[in-house]
């Protein structure tokens, strides 16, 4: 689990937050370490910087 539930608890200030919240945001950014990955090594690059998010 790359993403922290608590911290997103303290983050969010006027809502809930639901248990299935995390998980769906840990897909999301495993989504996007992934494509930015993917662009990085298109690049003919081995570091990912923040220009291939």
């Amino acid at each position: 689990m790359l993403v922290v539930k608590s911290k997103i608890k303290e983050y969010v200030k006027d809502c809930n937050v639901s248990g299935d919240f995390a998980e769906a945001l840990n897909r999301e950014v495993e989504t996007l370490i992934s494509k930015a990955e993917e662009r990085c090594k298109a690049n003919g690059r081995k570091t990912c910087q923040a220009r291939d998010l």
